[in-house]
């Protein structure tokens, strides 16, 4: 593992950033690692894992100083969900959407919504973002769930389906289409929904292949009435919202699907190492070692790129939509075949349950699906070369 300590030390993390990293490696080596097995057989939320997580107040490092936050890094975040989610991918996610649905309303929200609205995820709150509805997945422009203006108020009426953390969150952030804006698309708005309002229901938690740990809900909103005091920017405000959204949440995805190839990349070549066929080492023979030597230079290339991308968020540049891309797709692609190599290298003890490969293989699939399928990813980057 030598080249990869290489890597990791050519980020040069300044001693604030090394001691937060020293204390998250604690945690997850005392209580989240510990953990896993259990929270992914019971498919119970992992409320001492999250306790964990805010006891360290890792929610502070993506919220100002002023909202109750000490900000660090993106590259920093992007780590420490790295981290979690290399031993449990399923605290991984629910980390990683507390920053996916309230990074906006850090970005667009006024300094009323801030001061009302960030502190309780600065003391540890759980965020949702709710996008995906039934007639609208990898294109969110299809949602119909309703924003009508009342007065001081704005009725919500609609579903979501698919929303982390849908029944445990503090905050939502909410899209849908305000009736009094006729292009589909311009009339896509954003607000923050609060726990407790009178018409939200969670409808069912689905059953999962895997981050079962993590829950995954259809909500519905009757008729439920939010201050317009809550609504980010202006009305027809939430694609430009939700695309800038998502340049920060694809990179953020991408980090936890290189925590799940992560794990899975130390726990085949420790098993090669230790597992004797014909008296020798599995890691002897020649095809497990060109292999490993693939699957090794692929991982490098992630961790890098993903540097790159978060370097670019810390410099502030704002396009980095085909970037983000690109390491949402490579990264997630990367965690599936790195556990499917897992599982295969295991032999017949990786489709049990005494080992975490097949967890890590049912974790990483979801990877390649939300936050855009990596098909849209592809034709988004592919098409970006069309001659204009």
């Amino acid at each position: 593992m030598k080249m990869f300590d290489k890597v990791l030390a050519s980020r040069q993390w300044n001693e604030e950033e090394r001691m937060i990293l020293d204390q998250v490696q604690r945690m997850v080596d005392k209580v989240i690692a510990p953990n896993a097995e259990h929270v992914d057989a019971t498919g119970e939320f992992p409320w001492e894992n999250v306790n964990a997580i805010n006891e360290l107040g890792l929610n502070t490092i993506f919220v100002p100083e002023e909202y109750g936050g000490m900000p660090m890094s993106y590259r920093l975040y992007l780590e420490i969900v790295t981290m979690i989610s290399e031993a449990c991918a399923s605290t991984g996610i629910i980390y990683a959407t507390n920053y996916h649905g309230m990074k906006p309303l850090i970005e667009y929200g006024n300094e009323e919504q801030k001061q009302r609205l960030l502190p309780c995820i600065a003391e540890g709150g759980l965020g949702a973002l709710a996008i995906t509805e039934p007639s609208a997945g990898s294109d969110a422009t299809g949602m119909k769930t309703s924003f009508r203006p009342d007065g001081d108020d704005i009725i919500i009426n609609g579903s979501k389906i698919f929303i982390s953390n849908g029944d445990v969150a503090d905050r939502y952030l909410v899209f849908g289409k305000w009736t009094e804006i006729d292009d589909p698309k311009g009339a896509i708005s954003a607000l923050i929904l609060e726990k407790g309002a009178e018409g939200f229901s969670v409808i069912s938690k689905e059953k999962k292949m895997g981050h079962n740990g993590s829950s995954t809900c259809a909500l519905a909103f009757d008729d439920i009435r939010v201050p317009r005091a809550n609504l980010l920017g202006e009305p027809g405000d939430g694609l430009k919202i939700l695309l800038a959204s998502l340049n920060k949440s694809r990179p953020s995805v991408a980090a936890h699907a290189r925590g799940i190839a992560r794990a899975a990349f130390r726990d085949m070549v420790a098993y090669a190492n230790d597992r004797k066929q014909s008296n020798r080492a599995v890691l002897d023979f020649q095809g497990i070692q060109f292999l490993i030597a693939d699957l090794a230079g692929e991982l490098a290339m992630v961790e890098k790129w993903i540097d790159y991308v978060a370097d670019m968020v810390d410099s502030g540049e704002n396009d980095i939509g085909l970037e983000a891309s690109l390491a949402k797709m490579r990264a997630s692609d990367l965690a599936m075949k790195m556990s499917d190599n897992c599982v295969q290298i295991h032999g017949g003890y990786g489709y049990c349950r005494d080992y975490r490969a097949e967890r890590l293989m049912r974790d990483a699939k979801i990877t390649q699906i939300w936050e855009g399928t990596n098909q849209v990813h592809r034709q988004l980057i592919g098409r970006s070369f069309r001659a204009r």
